[in-house]
């Protein structure tokens, strides 16, 4: 579909088959609902924890083709056809990473979203746009040349000839024999490979910057589904490793990991005047949260998945309405924006619904991962990283509070904001609406086939 798109060169058929896509999506997500755990093309299982992630992506979908559209509609044919083109590749690759059932295979699919992304983030083809797409290029290639290091250390576990079969399932039935200190190391390097995806210390910098000036739909992508890829690549590890000896190793190492995240993203989210930066920080520490999460074990694993999820769709939300806000304030600088309840309200109920949500203000269904967090802290005896968790969400709450409320109530402070605004249609605030929406009901009632498949995703893992 990406090469007809380039191919044929005219908006209409863009648009048709890039819905043709979404609902395309949208119907193999179900076919893999209806088949989980079978294996097909020998490469890909739709696993438990793949049709999870899978499904999320697939919410999103619809919403971030139809806020593709509306962004793209004054570029040319050309610049029109390359974005969605490169944005049909982009959740091509992800969903092959979801459902990939070996390392190999799942590699491969990673290093791939690297290239879609690139071709999205220069989107605008501005100076800015092309160093950030170039840092975007050359780190992510950094960062998943280590995760493939830790693919060869997996490799060295076999000490035979087929070790070139990294499937999952293969992988788990050796574990238990293989050197500890390869499984470490193998550990370490898929850590902080894949933490250029995932957004997560020490690699967390790409994404942060790629966000300044991806389009928003795209942002929101990067911050939400891409992010959960390299989750996905973390967490396989990790199952498999935790019937080994190496199981408090990991856990301390991601708890490092996410306390780290935790506090850049509190330092950085309180001197932030990009708002688009502001959410990339946000979503560091929700990433930072979940790396602990695991590595607390027992319910945390619970509350890492359902986290995922609840992220994938709030902080989409308020990256879709990003691309609103900056069409009225003509602008992402926080001292050039103000004034928008008045402007735009209904953006400003998304803004405020959403602050509440991603902070896990009740009645956000963020709320209750994080009280499991916390819960698991106190359980375990981790006292310290519970109050130091604790202080720093506190930093968090409040840095990005007063700013969301700078921007609905308060008066410009820049110089530069005097452009007249222009006129949104408030109907593009509906699919914000519906998510935000989820995210609230989740903190009242879990689906139980929602709870199934995050249970189904996490037995194999020690309680």
């Amino acid at each position: 579909m990406s090469i007809m798109i380039v191919l044929l060169r005219n908006k209409t058929v863009t648009k048709a088959i890039t819905a043709g896509f979404a609902l395309l999506h949208i119907w193999f997500t179900v076919y893999c609902w209806m088949n989980l755990n079978k294996t097909e093309l020998t490469y890909f299982t739709y696993s438990s924890v793949g049709v999870l992630l899978l499904s999320a992506l697939s919410v999103l979908t619809i919403p971030t083709v139809l806020h593709g559209f509306i962004y793209a509609s004054k570029d040319d044919t050309k610049k029109y056809n390359i974005y969605h083109s490169a944005l049909i590749a982009l959740m091509m690759f992800m969903t092959g990473a979801y459902l990939a059932n070996g390392m190999t295979v799942l590699w491969i699919f990673v290093e791939a979203t690297t290239l879609a992304v690139a071709a999205l983030i220069y989107h605008d083809r501005t100076e800015i746009a092309l160093e950030a797409t170039w840092k975007y290029v050359f780190i992510c290639s950094t960062g998943i040349a280590l995760a493939y290091l830790g693919v060869l250390f997996l490799g060295f576990i076999y000490g035979r000839e087929d070790a070139s079969n990294l499937s999952f399932a293969s992988l788990s039935g050796i574990i238990n024999q293989a050197n500890p200190m390869y499984l470490k190391i193998a550990f370490v390097f898929v850590l902080i490979g894949f933490s250029t995806k995932m957004g997560l210390f020490p690699m967390h910098t790409v994404t942060i910057d790629a966000h300044s000036v991806a389009p928003p739909p795209i942002s929101a992508l990067i911050s939400t589904t891409l992010m959960n890829v390299g989750f996905l690549a973390i967490f396989r590890v990790y199952s498999l490793f935790s019937s080994s000896s190496v199981l408090p190793f990991m856990n301390n190492v991601l708890i490092i990991s996410g306390m780290l995240s935790l506090l850049i993203a509190a330092g950085y989210m309180l001197k932030a005047k990009h708002l688009k930066r502001m959410l990339a920080y946000s979503s560091l520490e929700n990433m930072g949260l979940v790396a602990i999460a695991i590595g607390v074990g027992g319910v945390g694993y619970y509350a890492a998945l359902f986290l995922v999820v609840l992220h994938t769709f709030t902080k989409s939300s308020l990256f879709y309405q990003m691309g609103q806000l900056s069409r009225i304030l003509h602008t992402f600088r926080l001292d050039d924006c103000g004034r928008y309840m008045k402007l735009y309200p209904a953006g400003s109920l998304v803004l405020l619904l959403g602050m509440v949500c991603i902070l896990a203000i009740p009645p956000s269904g963020l709320f209750i991962p994080e009280f499991m967090i916390l819960k698991g802290l106190v359980a375990n005896g981790q006292w310290f990283v519970l109050v130091a968790s604790v202080i720093l969400l506190c930093f968090v709450i409040y840095a990005m509070s007063t700013r969301i409320m700078h921007i609905i109530f308060s008066d410009p402070r820049g110089e530069n904001a005097t452009l007249p605004p222009d006129k949104v249609n408030q109907a593009e605030t509906i699919t914000q609406f519906v998510l935000l929406g989820l995210v609230v009901a989740m903190c009242f009632y879990q689906p139980s086939f929602l709870v199934d498949l995050i249970n189904q995703s996490i037995e194999i893992l020690p309680r």
